[in-house]
């Protein structure tokens, strides 16, 4: 599996993480995972932050101990400015606001988070990009780093991630949703999807490291563009 590298330092490697790609070993650690490839390439690897299996986009890691260090202090401290662009179920009615709302795990459910008064303080900054006839596409700041920090605070309000399996429905978007008068091929038994996974991508990160000011970006990757390209294409 190859891998798509935004920049590389002495210190850090910044890459551009794949759809459906671990960030880093679960706990059976069957699956291979990002840091697994970085580990064949560069031996030792630190894990700085991570990004859910099904959000693409950019993730950092470290090369040493002191870039490590370096490098998780500027997310805890929030000198980090992280930016996500994402697809939204339904049109937004303000088209920016912030989410302040705190985070806890689910009593139930280990794999779920939930907003809830005695959870951690969370914030989501939110920008509507574009409005579609059901969707929004959205730029997001988050000042905090929760699990599933966004896609919690999207549900809070309503307008979940498309596809999120976990915190709104994993219905994929079909051509024949957006566009009217739709007929399959006849060749065709059964419509494909265009889109089928987390609508989610880490697109920006911004920070300063020894004095160099970085602003570091992922392209979307080719699934999302295409869904936007459509959206736009039938919005009429």
């Amino acid at each position: 599996m190859s891998i798509d590298i935004i920049v590389e330092t002495a210190d850090f490697v910044a890459v551009n993480k794949t759809s459906g790609l671990l960030s880093i070993p679960d706990r059976m650690g069957v699956e291979k995972s990002l840091k697994d490839l970085l580990k064949q390439r560069y031996g030792n690897i630190y894990t700085v932050h991570r990004l859910d299996r099904d959000t693409s986009g950019i993730i950092i890691f470290a090369k040493h101990e002191e870039s490590h260090k370096a490098l998780s202090q500027l997310f805890e401290s929030r000198e980090m400015e992280k930016f996500y662009l994402g697809l939204v179920n339904g049109q937004m009615m303000n088209p920016s606001g912030s989410i302040d709302a705190a985070i806890m795990e689910h009593p139930g459910k280990t794999t779920k988070m939930m907003t809830h008064v005695k959870g951690k303080p969370s914030l989501t900054d939110y920008e509507v990009v574009e409005q579609f006839r059901l969707f929004s596409w959205v730029r997001f700041q988050i000042h905090t780093g929760r699990t599933h920090q966004i896609r919690v605070h999207m549900q809070h309000i309503g307008h979940s991630i498309v596809c999120d399996e976990i915190y709104g429905d994993a219905k994929p978007i079909l051509l024949s949703t957006i566009k009217k008068n739709f007929k399959l091929a006849k060749v065709a038994e059964e419509e494909k999807p265009i889109l089928s996974r987390l609508a989610l991508h880490s697109f920006q990160l911004n920070f300063t490291y020894n004095e160099i000011a970085y602003q570091l970006e992922a392209p979307l990757p080719k699934d999302l563009r295409a869904v936007l390209q459509q959206l736009k294409k039938w919005k009429g």
